[in-house]
């Protein structure tokens, strides 16, 4: 192995050309950043900037992301909310125009009804991109049927609408035309009792008419009121004559003191808790049923007590009522009444409102008077004058207010009524034209209303949008929400009914009063507690404000990130530009030094 010899004029040669070089690619490099902007066309070319710049571009591209599904969340949240707004604006309007018909004649309010039905359901039906905003997780078909096949049903599919239910509800709470309250004179005493002996009477007594209150007197020492015995309810027990199945739901009616009707709903999962307020377990659901609404009644439920049940036909449930009293009072004339003196009979109705029967002695009085009883004749005589008055008054009361409380029920269990199997809405049972209680088994034989998603106990979380790395916004939307469908209710029933052209204080007209006063109890929404269709207004209000919110704060992100990398990536034009003309300036130098130098020998030296 040799060592070459060392030859100092190669290496200065060999720096020289190195320096030149280098020079010569920081000038290509400078060139390169004055025409593009940029530091580098490569991450590495960026240096320690790289780590900063790769970042970056990953976080303007999620926000690029989010941008995205904020633009769509934001027309889906101001559409929905449009429809909400215009649900709640034609219940309003309705209810302002009932208020101004109710007690007066106006034979077209039905038809404004309908409009604004259709008008409620073209606004639930609305699609953005061929998905529709009130079907919950269901959007490729429209949630809500039309208003024709609501109210009149589905005649090729054999199916029934909502005036059929209320025809039914009707003629089971009117019974043979009393609401159910028996009246009868025994010598000088006056009787009432609410329909109901035996089993099979106890489930009607649950469910139909009127409830018998009490009563009181003006002279109670001629007319003498007793307080009002019995009334106690039946206990009731829940067989299954097969296991139901994961999916199955069941749902039960319980009668709330005030004596309305409220829906507790179960989902049959294999997973339920045996502790789960709304699902329960397939092996051990009918022994849960019996215990939460047996012996745990009062604690689960307080003073509610079981009205009946419904599920799959498949399931077989069958309920069985045991012991329970209807309720009763007496009326006695242990005296001589007085031209003047009333006696007023209280019944509550299905809908927690309460309805007094005032009767007044008259020296004489018509034996067809809702209002009057006769003092002609001995106390036996006067008696049966006011048992047949009080009669009269409670078919009087059953033909309008306890008619348009059935309306109001049935349009409530229509659309409390869905495609899940058991909860279709409740279909009452007739034998030789009378009714005897609710099926248990789900029917098959009514319109279905709302065909969209009602699995998810959050509607607003059946839709959602992600607007952040960590944010996800809720902003889901169902038909069959209760306000809404508190609306719909109030909007069906003026629109099933056919109206009148009767003078007011007629009974007819006092049954279209009624009716109104049913709907517009249905239609108010008290937006000052935030519930009702406001309330889901509010929602989607908020879910824009959000989302305005959080473009706003995309936008100051995105600011800030893209100035980080104009930092790191862009170069200044004037900055390159000085440093160009340095290098060159320092390049031609170094050029002609070098060329100076390549020419120098030992003569031109010593020259």
């Amino acid at each position: 192995m040799s060592i070459a010899p060392f030859n100092a004029s190669t290496y200065l040669g060999d720096r020289n050309t190195a320096n030149l070089v280098g020079l010569k690619g920081r000038l290509d490099t400078l060139t390169n950043q004055l025409a593009s902007g940029k530091t580098a066309t490569t991450y590495g070319g960026l240096g320690t900037g790289r780590t900063t710049s790769l970042s970056a571009h990953a976080a303007l591209s999620a926000l690029d992301g989010y941008d995205a599904a904020i633009t769509g969340a934001t027309t889906r949240v101001t559409l929905a909310n449009l429809s909400i707004t215009q649900i709640n604006n034609l219940g309003t309007n309705l209810q302002r125009s009932l208020a101004a018909s109710n007690g007066s004649t106006i034979d077209n309010t039905p038809q404004i009804a309908r409009n604004s039905l259709d008008a409620a359901i073209d606004a639930l039906n609305i699609d953005m991109g061929g998905q529709y905003l009130f079907g919950g997780r269901a959007t490729d078909a429209p949630p809500v049927a039309t208003a024709d096949t609501i109210l009149n049903g589905d005649v090729a599919r054999n199916l029934d609408g909502l005036k059929t239910l209320i025809a039914e509800q009707k003629a089971a709470d009117l019974g043979t035309g009393s609401g159910r309250i028996t009246t009868a004179a025994n010598g000088a005493t006056v009787s009432l009792s609410e329909d109901g002996i035996g089993a099979a009477g106890m489930e009607m007594r649950a469910n139909f008419g009127f409830r018998l209150l009490g009563a009181t007197s003006s002279n109670p020492a001629a007319i003498e009121p007793s307080a009002t015995g019995g009334g106690a309810p039946s206990n009731v027990s829940f067989k299954f004559a097969a296991a139901p199945q994961g999916g199955d739901r069941i749902r039960v009616t319980l009668d709330q003191p005030d004596g309305t009707q409220t829906f507790v709903d179960y989902a049959i999962k294999a997973a339920a808790t045996d502790d789960d307020p709304t699902a329960l377990r397939p092996d051990v659901a009918e022994a849960v049923l019996n215990q939460r609404f047996g012996a745990d009644r009062e604690k689960n439920f307080g003073k509610a007590t079981v009205a009946g049940i419904q599920g799959p036909d498949r399931v077989g449930i069958t309920s069985t009522y045991s012991g329970g009293t209807p309720a009763s009072l007496t009326l006695g004339l242990i005296g001589t009444p007085l031209a003047g003196d009333t006696v007023t009979v209280s019944v509550g109705l299905r809908d927690g409102t309460t309805q007094t029967l005032t009767l007044t002695a008259r020296a004489t009085a018509d034996a067809a008077s809702t209002t009057e009883f006769s003092l002609e004749g001995d106390r036996e005589t006067i008696a049966k004058s006011l048992s047949n008055a009080v009669t009269n008054a409670l078919k009087g009361s059953a033909s309008t207010s306890l008619a348009a409380s059935s309306a109001s029920r049935a349009a409530q269990d229509f659309f409390a009524g869905s495609q899940s199997p058991g909860f279709a809405p409740r279909r009452i049972t007739f034998a030789n034209g009378q009714a005897t209680g609710y099926t248990e088994q789900a029917s098959t034989k009514t319109v279905i209303w709302y065909k969209g998603d009602d699995t998810s106990p959050d509607p607003r979380a059946t839709a959602t949008a992600q607007i952040g790395a960590n944010r996800i916004l809720n902003i889901g939307t169902q038909a069959n929400e209760a306000p809404i469908r508190a609306v719909l209710s109030g909007l069906a029933i003026i629109a099933a009914d056919p109206g009148t052209t009767a003078v007011s204080g007629t009974p007819d007209a006092q049954r279209f009063s009624a009716l109104a006063d049913s709907a517009r109890a249905l239609l108010v929404t008290d937006s000052r507690k935030g519930g009702g269709v406001p309330g889901i207004a509010s929602d989607m209000g908020l879910a824009a404000n959000t989302l305005s919110n959080t473009k706003a704060d995309n936008r100051t992100n995105r600011a800030t990130l893209e100035g980080s990398l104009d930092g790191v990536e862009n170069i200044s034009a004037q900055e390159v530009t000085a440093q160009l003309l340095q290098l060159q300036t320092q390049l031609q130098a170094s050029y002609q030094v070098t060329s100076m130098l390549s020419k120098l020998n030992l003569v031109n030296y010593l020259s």
